[in-house]
């Protein structure tokens, strides 16, 4: 009886030797593999264009705040939206960029068809010299510009100017001055829109849009100097607000 494993193992041992097991490669689960990591590099990639795109939408939003930075580009800040009303408050910087030419003026243009744009342009330091264009279809455009401007403005007919513009701002603008020159000592802002304009004053002492009853307050009680009188003024804000 001891005997009969010995032979039974010495059988089998021998069975394997005249039949040995050859191995085949799972061709299913490597085709499968390569799929997935062929699936795992498109999801890398659509991420992170989605990321970028998403980055991209952040900087180019049509409401917010948004600081302005020299780029070297034909347009410092550029924004050209149809569809959507734009909000916007534009910080120029306080500094100037170390690759930035002497004679470069920060430079915006924000674009749109029919919906109604509100800028804010702020700033705190003068230095920070600046041209902004803006052109629309048919919108109604309100803009801030900074209490410290001194340029050129040019405007369509349809423009008003509030009472904070007329006290803090208006003796130092040009209006529609068709030989002003793109000088870069001087802001400059242009206005191309079918709708209606109104120019409003942001004050760079409180860093904030001016107060319209107390700038009207000032102008009805004659606490700053006259505005010169031009016949395509509309002087009606001193009734609106």
């Amino acid at each position: 009886m001891l005997d009969i494993p010995i032979e039974i193992k010495s059988a089998q041992h021998q069975h394997n030797k005249s039949q040995p097991i050859s191995w085949q490669p799972p061709t299913f689960w490597l085709i499968l593999i390569a799929q997935y990591f062929f699936l795992c590099t498109i999801m890398s990639s659509s991420d992170h264009s989605m990321i970028s795109y998403e980055k991209q939408g952040l900087i180019h939003a049509p409401t917010g705040s948004h600081k302005v930075k020299y780029t070297g580009d034909n347009w410092d800040y550029h924004v050209d939206i149809a569809h959507k009303p734009i909000d916007l408050s534009l910080v120029l910087p306080h500094y100037r960029a170390r690759n930035q030419p002497i004679e470069h003026r920060i430079s915006m243009f924000v674009g749109n068809e029919s919906y109604p744009m509100k800028l804010k342009v702020c700033r705190n330091y003068y230095h920070a010299k600046f041209e902004m264009e803006v052109r629309a279809s048919t919108s109604d455009i309100t803009i801030w510009l900074p209490s410290d401007f001194k340029g050129v403005i040019h405007y369509p007919k349809s423009t008003t100017f509030s009472a904070g513009f007329v006290n803090r701002i208006m003796g130092n603008v040009r209006l529609n001055d068709l030989d002003a020159k793109h000088a870069y000592d001087e802001d400059e802002v242009i206005v191309s829109t079918r709708g209606h304009v109104t120019f409003r004053m942001w004050d760079v002492q409180t860093s904030t849009p001016e107060n319209p009853q107390k700038e009207t307050f000032k102008r009805l009680f004659c606490c700053t100097r006259k505005a010169p009188e031009t016949a395509s003024h509309d002087w009606d804000f001193l009734l609106e607000d």
